[in-house]
């Protein structure tokens, strides 16, 4: 299977909990994030998780 086609895996650490910004304090998803992330496709994913990793790179 390429990576293209493998499922992406959930960026969940369960600990879920929302912040002012309503992103997750544990994955740092949003929360129409969280809940697009059930029926997303893999290249959706991808950017979810991309957008995590800028969230993060921010102080």
């Amino acid at each position: 299977m390429s990576d293209l086609t493998q499922s992406v895996k959930s960026p969940c650490i369960e600990v879920c909990s929302l912040n002012n910004e309503n992103v997750c304090i544990g994955c740092h998803r949003t929360a129409n994030e969280i809940i697009e992330w059930f029926s997303a496709p893999n290249e959706r994913k991808r950017e979810i998780l991309a957008a995590i990793d800028q969230r993060r790179s921010k102080p």
